[in-house]
């Protein structure tokens, strides 16, 4: 997979050449290793902002973390904050790790750990999360990346309530060691032949129960342990943030924006050809700004973009700067279908004057039936459409379902579809955040896929899906 540091390309070759098959094991820690960060901290955190932290409660956390700084047992203050959830309800407390793990969590899962799961994954290995945390904070995670297996601290839970008890030892330490020998046993594992990744001095334990140890993005005591017992280090890096500079470059890029648009414009009625003015100021309005924020974008097989117009482009969805990108990629001549409620977004107001895009209102049937229609008219005069058919933007890069709505108008229109798999946008500009940070964005077009129907729709939707989800895997060299 292309874009990934050498040394995760290196340990990702390793596993493609080692022991493929079920009986070996790949254990992943979950905060510091999966995800950037620490989960309890996010929990926490939205306590605390929801004032649902009692000043006798935040005393005693308090004191019971820097008591574990000073060499007290680091588990108690879990413990503190198992004890303040008694009597709370199990189904909203997984609700709110859902909803966390969408607004922050998804964010910090770094990409390059998520390569090394897929890689573990393609060699056919059992994986699974190993952590101290509660399935609470680890389900969304190990979900997205397809992890099956969870081992665990686990809370007893009595009549839908927590009671503030554990089943059993929190898997801190020689715990989570003795949890995942026990998982090994209980699904046929050969530990020796197995893999395990973790990031703290406490997982020293853990780590020297598999025969293929890593010590990734370790803190200072792990590392020289490691050091001393000879096991390979990764780090790997984190997803990027909104500094300054980016912040900076990125308000930079709106003023672009707006100028690319104005300019364009203002071309047209000075040549007497609002067309040609509304194009220019597209090409304008996304170039500038991307080269601004320092964006760029390493496309494969550009030509595909020209060979069929007019036709429906078919892109994931990830961030905010997909549309921008698709944008300076298709120049020229195209739309968008887009939900009533954008109109008056600011950030959609300045691209609504130059490609005039097709707002559905979605409570409506019968106006979205009749704007739907217009669309077509559109398409069949020479209007390309890019649309997302995820219909929202995901919060990580695991593609969504889609939706039949672009394949039925490549019907009714009878224009082709052409699919085009976009890398990297959403750690560019993540879901929620209105900084761009520069980078470079990984574009694929695929082959443009004609004769679209009503009869075989279904299947073809979820083969395109399919070629969608092999592209992002597995990144085509060029």
């Amino acid at each position: 997979m292309s874009g990934l540091s050498a040394d995760a390309q290196v340990a990702i070759e390793a596993i493609e050449a080692g022991p493929q098959g079920p009986s070996v094991g790949a254990f992943f820690d979950l905060d510091g290793t999966l995800v950037a960060g620490y989960t309890a901290a996010t929990f926490y955190g939205d306590r605390l902002k929801g004032r649902e932290v009692s000043p006798a409660e935040f005393l005693r956390t308090v004191v019971t973390a820097v008591d574990g700084e000073l060499g007290g047992d680091p588990t108690r203050i879990a413990h503190v904050a198992f004890s303040a959830m008694r009597g709370e309800s199990e189904e909203a407390f997984a609700d709110l790790g859902e909803r966390l793990f969408r607004s922050k969590i998804a964010g910090t899962i770094r990409r390059e750990s998520r390569a090394l799961v897929l890689a573990h994954q393609r060699a056919r290995h059992t994986v699974a999360v190993a952590s101290a945390a509660t399935k609470y904070q680890i389900a969304p995670v190990a979900r997205d990346l397809g992890v099956e297996h969870l081992i665990c601290t686990r809370l007893v839970v009595e009549d839908g309530q927590f009671t503030g008890a554990t089943h059993g030892p929190m898997l801190w330490g020689r715990h989570k060691a003795s949890g995942v020998r026990a998982f090994a046993r209980e699904h046929g594992v050969d530990l020796a032949e197995s893999y395990a990744y973790g990031n703290g001095y406490e997982d020293v334990a853990f780590l020297s129960s598999v025969g293929h140890p890593t010590a990734l993005n370790p803190h200072r005591d792990l590392r020289a342990a490691a050091a001393r017992l000879g096991w390979p280090v990764l780090d790997l890096s984190d997803p990027v943030g909104g500094s300054l500079v980016a912040a900076g470059r990125t308000a930079a890029a709106l003023a672009a924006m707006n100028s690319g648009v104005v300019s364009g414009l203002a071309y047209g009625l000075l040549r007497r050809d609002a067309r040609e003015g509304r194009n220019l100021a597209v090409k304008l309005a996304t170039s500038l700004p991307m080269a601004l924020a320092g964006v760029t974008m390493d496309v494969q097989n550009r030509e595909r973009l020209w060979t069929h117009r007019p036709a429906i482009f078919v892109a994931n969805h990830q961030s905010s700067l997909d549309i921008p990108v698709l944008g300076a990629l298709l120049e020229r001549d195209f739309t968008i279908v887009a939900k009533k409620e954008a109109r008056w977004d600011p950030r959609a107001i300045v691209g609504s004057v130059v490609i005039d895009p097709a707002y559905i209102d979605r409570s409506d049937s019968a106006s979205a039936r009749a704007t739907l229609a217009g669309v077509v008219e559109r398409i069949r005069a020479g209007t390309s459409l890019m649309i997302f058919p995820e219909g929202t933007r995901s919060a990580t890069p695991v593609l969504g379902p889609f939706r039949k709505g672009a394949f039925h108008l490549a019907a009714q229109a009878g224009v082709p579809v052409v699919p085009v798999v976009l890398r990297n946008t959403g750690e560019l500009m993540r879901r929620s955040s209105l900084v761009l940070n520069p980078g470079v964005v990984d574009v694929c077009v695929l082959e443009p896929e004609t004769d679209w129907n009503e009869d075989d729709m279904s299947e073809r939707i979820a083969a395109l899906h399919t070629k969608f989800e092999e592209t992002l895997a597995k990144w085509p060299v060029q």
